[in-house]
């Protein structure tokens, strides 16, 4: 044995050693798969990986992903390894090492840079948050489509500022969810042939053996998808693994699939592809049997030889600060040549908007008649994506519907032969969509996606971590209520509202008018740190005269008066959202014709409501006023916080109907005089 080879081995054996360790310490964990995979990433980074660890946030890094992210320890032990410095909160500013030896000690401990799954923000070098499977799969493919985009927009003759590669890894958990099928399928029709999938084929899962549930030909799923497939017989044979990253590296008209056979070498036989390994510490006597057949001192806890760590710094250390030095040079005399585009790369790696991105924003007049708030949002939108070049996404298959689609000349489609394009085609996939939404902001981009507010309930799960990563990503959802009429129950969404309010971190408006739209993307753009869901109508709805009522601006509180008996103090509230803000409005003409006196207030955001200061809230719903009575076409869940003990929530208690629109306002009550006696109701009860 060479010595690089005997530095290889020794290097394989520190990542393998410390995930034992740590997850032995933390008495939780995975220790299976990064075992198996080590002689892979090892390869991956040590060998191939376009990444320099003294800059995590160089922006044309190649990007490393592992979606299977209870082998969290493997990529802990690699950012060790390898001396990743961190980032501070805000993500400008390199300090310390991202994970120390101290961080690895406390592996899944309060605090620690180490939690049981990868989390983006908390660890640098962590390119996303991953932990449910396939989701780091899907992510990759944003990441990847962000490469091909900033390429076709940014790059020039003489500067190729983007060209990096995503690398990702899963295992069999991740090739069966969905998702991982959906976005491999967009993949392959795009030609992404800047990502490649590492799948770890060990066919081990908590239950068991994988041929409990799963016997499909992985590589026949992926030819038909159009990927290139490649495969490596055994994980610790990295010449053929290099051999395989090389062929993705020249493959230049498809994704690559990397098919891995690993197989967890244990001290004892009894733990030969053991099940318990992949969700279980192994035990200290196991541990002891495990280090002696690696040759490494078997009482030894969390040692890193000197060598290793050298041998990292000679190897991904020195050429990734040549790539990235390299770089910044180059991006200094592209700056000269095209000022312009190098302030939006400057602008966009800091989540920060152009000069004027607001500018020419439309102000729609009163009119009964109005439009529907999607169609007024398709019109705010082209507005500000002609001021935001990076500003780019599409639709599950809905665009015609949802009013996504940029018109503006040289918009243009994302397609395999034109990746400059800012519309891009999701297909119906909802779930992947998502999460290649949050890809492409992981990488900078500012995009959006749209769909029906009723499959919602399919993004759900990357919506959720979109918020947990602090995503700015922008969700349109569509056709949101009872409004939907002769389409029915399926269709027509009673929860989502309420579901996705209590996703913490996201921003839900529901706008009661276009102008309303205007003040909502307003408020959206800016969020560096906040992904946002608007939630429109496909119904018409009054464009508000803002001469008699308060202005739109009113929106960026989260709720405000829209309007207030003419004389006295209202003694009863109507609160409304979207929709049924105007039949708010119609009460309140209803009540002033019987001399109640009654405010209407719009609550288009609960979130950015409740970050209001108590007087500001109190000024809008008064503590002394207890007769209240909320109107929005969903479940009323939550709305008690609003109305009070003695308040009223008109709302759906049922999934709906088949039926024509005005019909289903009749049978559930969103009437003028059931809102009406609602308020009479509660003016009783309060005893007025």
């Amino acid at each position: 044995m060479d010595n690089q080879d005997r530095i290889a081995d020794l290097s394989i054996a520190a990542i393998r050693t410390l995930a034992m360790d740590a997850v032995q310490a933390a008495n939780s964990g995975h220790p299976g798969a990064p075992m198996g995979l080590a002689p892979v990433a090892y390869t991956i980074w040590q060998d191939i990986l376009r990444f320099d660890p003294a800059d995590p946030l160089w922006p044309n890094r190649d990007r490393f992903v592992l979606s299977a992210g209870h082998a969290s320890m493997l990529l802990y032990a690699l950012l060790h390894l390898a001396g990743v410095k961190a980032a501070d909160s805000s993500y400008d500013t390199i300090g310390g090492p991202a994970v120390s030896l101290d961080e690895i000690k406390r592996f899944r401990q309060l605090g620690s840079r180490t939690p049981g799954h990868p989390e983006y923000h908390r660890t640098s070098g962590v390119e996303t948050t991953t932990g449910p499977l396939g989701q780091g799969f899907a992510n990759s493919v944003g990441m990847a489509v962000a490469g091909r985009w900033q390429a076709a927009h940014f790059n020039r003759p003489g500067f190729e500022l983007f060209n990096y590669r995503v690398y990702a890894v899963g295992g069999d958990g991740c090739m069966m969810e969905g998702i991982s099928s959906e976005a491999a399928s967009l993949a392959g029709h795009l030609k992404l042939a800047n990502l490649c999938w590492i799948y770890d084929s060990n066919r081990i899962t908590i239950e068991g053996k994988t041929n409990l549930a799963f016997s499909e030909d992985v590589g026949a799923r992926f030819a038909a998808y159009g990927w290139n497939v490649l495969r490596v017989a055994d994980a610790n044979d990295r010449a053929r693994t290099a051999e395989a990253l090389r062929a993705f590296q020249e493959t230049s008209d498809r994704p690559t699939l990397i098919i891995v056979e690993s197989h967890i070498a244990f001290g004892a036989p009894h733990k030969q592809d053991s099940e318990s390994a992949h969700g279980e510490p192994l035990g200290e006597e196991e541990i002891r049997l495990t280090k002696r057949n690696y040759g490494w001192p078997e009482d030894a806890k969390f040692a890193v030889p000197d060598e290793v760590t050298a041998h990292f710094a000679a190897g991904i250390g020195s050429r990734g600060r040549a790539l990235r030095t390299a770089w910044r040079s180059e991006f200094d005399r592209y700056g000269e040549h095209f000022p312009e585009l190098a302030d939006q790369i400057i602008r966009m790696q800091n989540r920060r908007l152009p000069d004027g991105w607001d500018k020419d924003l439309p102000v729609f007049p009163p009119d009964e008649k109005g439009q529907a708030t999607r169609v007024s949002s398709g019109t705010v939108l082209n507005t500000i994506a002609k001021n935001v070049p990076w500003l780019m996404g599409g639709s599950a298959d809905l665009a015609p519907s949802t009013k996504t689609r940029l018109t503006f000349a040289g918009a243009g489609d994302f397609e395999a032969g034109s990746p400059g394009g800012r519309n891009f085609h999701f297909g119906v996939r909802e779930h992947a969509m998502t999460a290649i939404l949050n890809g492409l902001s992981l990488s900078k981009i500012r995009p959006y996606g749209s769909g029906f507010l009723i499959f919602s309930d399919y993004a759900r799960p990357a919506i959720r971590l979109g918020a947990l990563m602090e995503l700015p990503v922008i969700l349109i959802f569509t056709h949101d209520s009872i409004g939907v009429g002769e389409d029915g129950p399926t269709h027509q969404p009673v929860e989502q509202i309420a579901t996705l309010r209590a996703i913490p971190g996201l921003v839900v408006l529901r706008p009661a008018d276009a102008n309303e739209v205007v003040e909502a993307w307003r408020v959206i753009m800016p969020f560096r740190h906040r992904p946002a869901a608007l939630i429109l109508s496909r119904q018409n709805l009054p464009t508000l005269d803002r001469t008699k009522y308060a202005p739109a601006a009113g929106l960026a509180k989260g709720a405000y008066v829209l309007a207030d008996p003419p004389e006295g103090a209202p003694d009863v509230i109507l609160i409304g959202t979207g929709s049924e803000v105007a039949l708010c409005l119609k009460a309140f003409q209803k009540l002033a014709e019987e001399s109640i006196r009654a405010r209407v207030v719009s609550m288009p955001s609960w979130e950015l409501f409740e970050k209001q200061d108590p007087d500001y809230k109190d000024s809008v719903l008064p503590p002394r006023i207890a007769a209240r009575v909320s109107v929005e076409q969903g479940v009323t869940l939550g709305w008690d916080r609003y109305v009070g003990p003695a308040g009223r929530a008109i709302g759906m208690a049922t999934f709906g109907a088949s039926a024509p629109f005005q019909d289903l306002q009749k049978k559930f009550g969103f009437t003028v005089e059931n809102v009406v006696a609602a308020a009479k109701d509660v003016l009783k009860s309060a005893g007025r």
